[in-house]
C-alpha cells in the first residue's frame, strides 16, 4: 500500500532572521503541528526582504509543494513587504480588507500611526483570511500559500485556526531508541535494516555524555507495523553488537 503523502514547504521571510538578530523558533511549530494534520513539511527556506527573491521563492515552492506557509513581512513598517509580494506571485492587485481594517480601527491612535496600521489591511485579491485569536489584525491564504505572521505567538494562534481548511495524509509516527555505542559499530548492520524497511526513514544520532560516545536511533513512518519491525531489530543489533538498548520516551 502506497503512503498518501501531503507536502509543504515553509518561506521564512526576514532580514532580522538571516543576521542572527532574531532566533526562529516558527519552523519547529510548524512542522510539529503540520505533522500532527498529516502534512510533511519538506522544504524550508529563509530569505530576506526582497521583491524578487520572496515572488521568486513563493512562486516555486507553491508549485512544488501541495502548501506553502509563509512567516513575518505582514506589518505595518516599510520593510514589511510580503504582501505585495504574494500579490504580484498571483499577478494579482491589492485590495483593503474591510474586516481587517474594522478590527484595526478599535484601537485608537493618532491618524499618522492609524494610516501605517492600515497598511496591515491590505490582501492580495482573491485572498481569504485567517483568523487571528490573539486579536491583532488578520493573515490570509491564497490558493495554497497561507501568509502569517512572523512573531512566534501570533503565528502560532492563526495556525492553530486552519487544520480543518486543509487536507492531510498519512500521519507520520516515530520510534526512538538510545545506546552507548558509535554509528560507526552498526553502520552495516542499519544499511541493511533501512533496506528492507523502504518506508521508514532510519536516522542515527551520535552524542557524548558522561564521558561516553552514544547514538540514538530514530525511525519515522506511517505504518505502525513497519516501525515496529524496525525497532525490534535496531534492538536486536545493539544488543548483538554488546550494548544494551535504552527506551526513550
Amino acid at each position: 500500500m502506497t503512503d498518501r503523502i501531503v507536502t509543504a514547504c515553509v518561506v521564512i521571510i526576514g532580514n532580522e532572521i538571516l543576521s542572527g538578530r532574531t532566533q526562529d523558533t516558527n519552523l519547529a511549530h510548524i512542522a510539529q503541528q503540520l505533522n500532527e494534520w498529516g502534512i510533511r513539511v519538506q522544504e524550508a527556506r529563509v530569505i530576506p526582504d526582497e521583491e524578487d527573491v520572496i515572488v521568486v521563492a513563493v512562486n516555486d515552492a507553491r508549485a512544488r509543494f501541495d502548501y506553502v506557509f509563509t512567516t513575518g513581512g505582514i506589518g505595518p513598517t516599510h520593510d514589511d513587504i510580503t504582501v505585495e509580494c504574494i500579490a504580484r506571485a498571483f499577478g494579482v492587485p491589492m485590495v483593503v480588507s474591510d474586516e481587517i481594517a474594522q478590527r484595526i480601527r478599535r484601537r485608537p491612535a493618532p491618524r499618522d500611526v492609524m494610516e501605517n496600521r492600515l497598511r496591515m489591511a491590505r490582501i492580495p485579491e482573491g485572498a481569504t483570511l485567517v483568523d487571528n485569536p490573539t486579536g491583532g489584525p488578520q493573515g490570509f491564504r491564497i490558493d495554497n500559500v497561507f501568509v502569517m505572521a512572523g512573531i512566534p505567538s501570533v503565528m502560532q494562534a492563526m495556525l492553530s485556526t486552519v487544520g480543518g481548511e486543509i487536507e492531510g495524509g498519512d500521519i507520520v509516527r516515530s520510534r526512538s531508541v538510545t545506546a552507548y555505542l558509535g554509528e560507526s559499530q552498526i553502520a552495516a548492520a542499519l544499511a541493511d535494516i533501512q533496506t528492507r524497511y523502504p518506508n521508514v526513514d532510519l536516522g542515527s544520532y551520535p552524542f557524548y555524555r558522561s564521558e561516553r560516545y552514544g547514538t540514538t536511533l530514530v525511525m519515522r513512518g506511517t505504518s505502525d507495523t513497519d516501525l515496529s519491525g524496525v525497532l525490534e531489530e535496531v534492538k536486536s543489533t545493539i544488543i548483538a553488537a554488546g550494548e544494551q538498548p535504552m527506551m526513550d520516551e
